[in-house]
């Protein structure tokens, strides 16, 4: 087994979060910042610890090791889909610049954990340009997918090409409009990989050169249904190759999952994941994942 920064698929080794105790901190705080933040719903602070709980045990059991962020007082309720804050490269992390003005302030606590945490820090994604970690997808060690959005800039993917080198492919995915720039819609809220040929998409939003580049690379699509993708059917976690966590209440979709042959976990997700638009892949951020090798690959 290989570990590497560079995957999706391969089981988690260490993974990066914030704990909803500490990321929503009172229901006095949600209160005061849900509306402004885009959330759907204020979460009800002690369902979103008990679901946030149960997350973290199934995390635990895939045999992660955690890293949790501690509490700060100037991060917001968002601070909790860490994934979007960082992008990791086998160099390291890549820290980001939020698109969300709001949470502007996260790289900068990411980068504290990962100095406490021995992780260097492979480079910084600087101003005029924008990129966010939801946008970032290795469909394996040598390419990376990209979305060109409202939170990612071209400025920003042109720094994220300089930091990972000319040995990684990287290729621009042009996201759609869909509800504007005020919404939350990355690269991710389309697919998730769930092992080297098989993605969970949902393909009504997916650019048909994606979608043709996918299926040309020989990956299987899983078409999420148009009533599960509100629900957050495409925004499925690896825990490992076909080893996958969803948010409850997406029944085809993990019928679809289990037909492909993969192994399906579920957490409840209403007040930590769907009023906040954040999945199970925006609640972590993978550090490592111990990859099968493939011929030609080191």
């Amino acid at each position: 087994m290989n570990l590497t920064c560079q995957s999706e698929t391969g089981t988690i080794a260490r993974v990066l979060v914030k704990h909803a105790r500490d990321a929503f901190r009172s229901q006095g705080a949600i209160a005061g910042e849900w509306h402004a933040l885009n959330f759907t719903a204020p979460p009800d602070f002690a369902a979103a610890v008990d679901e946030y709980e149960h997350f973290l045990k199934l995390v635990r059991a895939a045999g992660a090791e955690v890293t949790a962020l501690p509490r700060a007082e100037n991060a917001t309720l968002d601070s909790m889909y860490v994934r979007d804050a960082s992008v990791m490269c086998d160099r390291g992390a890549i820290l980001c610049r939020m698109g969300k003005e709001e949470r502007g302030g996260e790289p900068a606590a990411q980068r504290a954990a990962f100095d406490a945490a021995g992780v260097p820090i492979a480079g910084a994604i600087e101003a005029p340009g924008t990129l966010e970690g939801g946008d970032v997808v290795w469909l394996d060690r040598q390419t990376l997918a990209v979305g060109r959005g409202y939170r990612t800039n071209d400025e920003g993917i042109r720094q994220l090409r300089s930091i990972v080198g000319d040995s990684v492919e990287v290729f621009v995915v042009a996201l759609p409009h869909w509800r504007g720039a005020g919404d939350v819609f990355h690269l991710m809220s389309i697919i998730s990989p769930v092992d080297r040929d098989l993605a969970v998409v949902y393909s009504p939003l997916m650019p048909i050169p994606f979608r043709e580049r996918l299926l040309e690379r020989g990956i299987s699509l899983v078409e999420v249904p148009d009533e599960e993708f509100g629900t957050m059917g495409a925004n499925v976690l690896a825990l490992g190759p076909r080893r996958c966590l969803i948010v409850a209440g997406n029944p085809r979709t993990r019928a679809l999952l289990e037909r492909a042959g993969a192994e399906v976990f579920e957490y409840a997700g209403r007040e930590i994941s769907l009023k906040g638009g954040g999945g199970p892949t925006c609640l972590t951020r993978p550090l490592d994942r111990q990859e099968r090798p493939v011929a030609g690959i080191q």
